[in-house]
């Protein structure tokens, strides 16, 4: 093979030589200026705090008074009733077969209709409307058809559930067989 001298060479390689002389001449581009942080935004001083929210009783800490569940059949309907430290009846359950409706009364005394509500574990809380025509004197009653799903959810719920009258405290009462035995025998 024939050396190859510096004239012999072809002209590309030559510019090529040169291209990467000139270019590992070069430095490397100075590093960018540090960005400059925002100027920190004052925080402006804290104002009057709002008032607290009320704290409200969970209703599942509300004990039932001292008492206990008593089922009958009372002119034939099958009723069960809360039956109070004093030995009188404070709510009771009955089942009207004729009508296909369970009643719910309350001990105490109104005037015309007043909102009502049940609040279990499992349903939540039910709005009712109380019937001044379906309890006797000195009770509040209200109608819950014999297939409707708050009974379930009484019967169901976990200890206890709770009876509210508008104007009268909440009154928890405890969830027994009692209590399930009317709604199914109304069904």
């Amino acid at each position: 093979m024939k050396a190859i001298t510096g004239l012999e060479w072809p002209w590309y390689l030559a510019l090529a030589s040169a291209g990467l002389a000139l270019l590992g001449s070069c430095s490397a581009p100075p590093p960018p200026a540090p960005i400059r942080a925002p100027d920190p935004v004052p925080m402006p001083s804290p104002g009057p705090q709002p008032a607290p929210l009320p704290v409200t009783k969970d209703w599942r800490n509300i004990m039932p008074p001292p008492g206990t569940w008593r089922w009958a059949m009372i002119q034939g309907k099958s009723t069960a009733e809360f039956v109070g430290a004093s030995g009188s009846p404070i709510a009771n359950l009955t089942c009207d077969r004729t009508s296909a409706q369970v009643l719910l009364g309350r001990l105490g005394i109104t005037n015309g209709q007043v909102a009502m509500g049940v609040t279990t574990t499992g349903g939540g809380n039910r709005p009712l409307l109380s019937n001044p025509l379906a309890g006797g004197p000195g009770w509040i009653v209200t109608a819950i058809p014999a297939r409707d799903r708050v009974l379930d959810a009484i019967a169901f719920s976990r200890g206890r559930f709770l009876l509210d009258v508008a104007g009268l405290p909440s009154l928890a009462l405890p969830s027994w067989p009692e209590v399930s035995r009317v709604i199914e025998d109304c069904r």
